[in-house]
């Protein structure tokens, strides 16, 4: 849990700092859109994903957050991989291009689950990399005010769009709180006796139990600090409000906007055209 960065901002000095949120945020956007394109072979599958997740990787070091840190934050996700394997294995698609990977008494297994498994991981992975890049490197009060930006013409219909901002906002920056109250939690239970990584099932969801409910008696005592200092300080969403610093776009938000746009644009361009580069190259396509 103490390495998990999501929704921690760090103060570093990069360029991906001093972008605009607004365009960060379309940023992560345009690039989940890509990621979650379907493509229609798995060579294809294997160009692009690759591609992007190189691409995810580059943008997160540039936040100077390290690439070990989420790998070890996201250890946790082997139980949902072999769910999903199980899941894949006992259902298998109608179509299985990949070939069959042994057969047992007639029940056969094919590549196909494996590489599906790993297709969907390797969204979530890169998902959650392109959420931390975002958050690591955007304040949250510039958040706040990039996604009121966002839902601005959405006030012709009385949407909340204040209210909302800072409802996701306080939402992103309590994640990495949480985190740490868990933590704390997990210590002090730990030293009266509670064993949270052995003995039977059982043994272990009650001691989960020991974790969750301190833990929402402590979020519920934040959330309250939290509504008090707002009261204490005359905050009204419906009130409109000044702002000290305004979001800026400059050539360098342009330049990003235009790159990530092209990224989604290649992607749809693939998924569409049923272009294979392996077989463009001279080899055999999967």
């Amino acid at each position: 849990m103490k390495n998990f960065a999501l929704g921690k901002y760090l103060p570093y000095n990069t360029w991906v700092h001093r972008l605009d949120a607004r365009v960060k945020i379309l940023a992560v956007i345009l690039l989940v859109v890509a990621i979650f394109l379907p493509m229609p072979t798995w060579s294809m599958t294997l160009a692009t994903q690759s591609a992007l997740l190189l691409f995810s990787i580059v943008i997160l070091a540039c936040t100077k957050t390290r690439v070990s840190s989420v790998l070890t934050s996201l250890k946790s996700l082997w139980i949902m991989v072999l769910f999903l394997l199980i899941i894949y294995v006992l259902v298998p698609k109608p179509e299985n291009t990949l070939g069959v990977a042994w057969s047992v008494n007639g029940w056969t297994v094919y590549w196909d689950s494996f590489a599906e498994t790993a297709r969907i991981v390797a969204r979530l992975v890169m998902m959650i990399m392109l959420s931390m890049a975002l958050t690591t490197s955007t304040k949250p009060l510039d958040l706040t005010y990039a996604l009121q930006w966002y839902f601005t013409p959405l006030k012709i219909v009385r949407f909340p769009a204040e209210e909302i901002a800072m409802i996701i906002s306080i939402a992103l920056r309590f994640i990495p709180t949480l985190l740490e109250d868990a933590l704390r939690v997990m210590r002090a239970q730990s030293s009266r006796g509670v064993d949270f990584a052995h003995g039977s099932l059982w043994r272990r969801i009650a001691g989960l139990t020991s974790l969750i409910i301190p833990l929402f008696v402590s979020s519920f005592i934040r959330s309250e600090e939290l509504a008090n200092a707002m009261e204490c300080r005359c905050y009204d969403p419906r009130e409109k409000r000044t702002r000290y610093r305004k979001l800026h776009f400059g050539v360098a938000d342009a330049f990003v906007f235009l790159v990530t746009a092209g990224i989604m644009a290649g992607a749809i361009v693939l998924c569409v055209m049923h272009i294979d580069f392996f077989a463009m190259m001279g080899i055999h396509a999967l």
